[in-house]
């Protein structure tokens, strides 16, 4: 039992009614791959997943967040493999980098699909022995914690919307149409007000959400003080854990704006290059990620600069210690957050989406942006501009028509989302489409 289930257990066990569409491509990678790595941050669901999938077919099951369990394999990691049953869920295995050889050689004798399911709360992929080790033996697959088409219980088809062909000729002349957008129509949806920034704080960690709304920050908090306390001691030596938690806290200001590592090491006793490294440590840890630039060769006037995003709003909303009114209050702080939800919950529909996205964000040296580029193959560019008003003008759109100018053919389409109640053409491929479109379009 880890710290953090022994103040809230799984929450989120068989028989809940949140589905996980990740599901269906774990069994298509276990069916064909011998061993698959299920990874993402802690509580967001993994166990849960990984033994509702693997218990029905008769895996066994291994935590290796058991301290006998983990230094008797530590003693002897391919002995302890070796003696595995033939089918197996290791859990937790970045608390224990040495089984990855001892997995590489029992893989290597006996390649049957499925054998092995890791699940893992730190990203062992950007550890370059480990990942070498199991090289073209491996599926990775990333859950998130939950999206919000996964809390309504209906599959969302918004990521395929935006990359669905559209049926404007480039540059034809005259007033926008219908046919402009096939995917997103003029639908009517309804403005979500103040259920949105409920939305936006309540973020989508399961046992988080599965407490009544005043207690989630208490769990947030100890959260937190369980990965350091464990995860961070795993993962490498830290001479000041008590300024992990105070960094993270100062990141989730920073959400949704250029990376800045002077601002951040700002508060700190500790020099830029640490900051930097913790910086990266958090984002082994799927705390926050960097976003990165989109390039093109057709402008050199683009800022090279990262954004910074935190993993979930949920998580966000603790650390800074905010609630929905709040938000509601402080519109600045409020579209932060709002731009960092979209990006995470685009993130989790295209986690099973059939094809690989990149996700990256836009900014010219003349102050034009796009808060979300997607890209898809090496010929399909998507734009998303985030607003939380209910009101959208052309002006909205002018960073969608740089990145359309800069992508050329690659350009898919543009879309404004707000918190409005129709779907609407703006010109060719550009479109204001409402926040609810997220997870209440269907499949596509």
């Amino acid at each position: 039992m880890t710290a953090v289930d022994a103040i809230d257990p799984p929450s989120h066990a068989p028989g809940l009614p949140y589905p996980r569409f990740l599901q269906a491509r774990l069994v298509q990678a276990l069916a064909d791959t011998p061993v698959v790595l299920l990874h993402g941050p802690r509580q967001c669901g993994k166990t849960t997943l990984a033994r509702q999938v693997c218990e029905p077919l008769g895996y066994g099951y291994l935590s290796f967040d058991d301290d006998a369990l983990r230094a008797a394999a530590l003693a002897d990691p391919v002995g302890f493999v070796g003696d595995l049953p033939p089918r197996m869920v290791l859990d937790e295995v970045q608390r224990i980098p040495e089984v990855f050889a001892a997995l590489k050689v029992a893989v290597d004798r006996d390649r049957t699909p499925g054998r092995f399911l890791l699940t893992g709360s730190a990203n062992v992929l950007l550890m370059p022995r480990l990942a070498d080790s199991l090289a073209g033996r491996m599926d990775v697959q990333r859950l998130h914690p939950l999206a919000q088409c996964e809390l309504a219980g209906r599959a969302g088809g918004f990521v395929e919307a935006l990359f669905a062909q559209s049926h404007a000729s480039p540059g034809r002349g005259g007033p926008p149409g219908p046919e402009d957008g096939p995917a997103f129509g003029l639908r009517a949806y309804g403005r979500l007000g103040a259920d949105l920034a409920e939305r936006v704080v309540a973020g989508g960690f399961p046992a988080a959400l599965a407490r009544p709304a005043a207690r989630r920050r208490y769990w947030y908090r100890a959260y937190i003080e369980a990965l350091v306390q464990r995860d961070v001691r795993d993962l490498r030596r830290v001479g000041a854990l008590d300024t992990l938690p105070r960094l993270l806290q100062a990141a989730a200001a920073q959400t949704a704006r250029l990376v800045n590592v002077s601002d951040l090491a700002g508060p700190f006793q500790v020099t830029r290059p640490t900051i930097r490294d913790y910086v990266t440590l958090l984002a082994r840890l799927f705390l926050l990620e960097e976003l990165p630039p989109w390039h093109s060769n057709r402008l050199s006037r683009l800022v090279k600069t990262p954004k910074l995003h935190l993993c979930d709003t949920g998580l966000t909303a603790a650390l800074l210690r905010v609630d929905a009114a709040t938000l509601l209050r402080e519109r600045e702080l409020f579209g932060q957050l709002l731009e960092t939800f979209v990006l995470q919950e685009l993130r989790r529909l295209a986690s099973w989406h059939a094809e690989p996205i990149a996700f990256h964000h836009f900014r010219d040296k003349d102050g034009g942006e796009v808060d979300l580029v997607l890209e898809r193959s090496a010929d399909e560019v998507v734009g998303v501009e985030v607003k939380a008003a209910a009101t959208v003008t052309e002006a909205d759109f002018r960073g969608l028509r740089k990145l359309q100018a800069a992508a050329g053919g690659r350009f898919r389409r543009g879309v404004v989302l707000y918190d409005g109640e129709r779907a609407l053409p703006f010109g060719p491929s550009l479109h204001a489409v409402p926040l609810r479109a997220l997870w209440e379009l269907g499949s596509a």
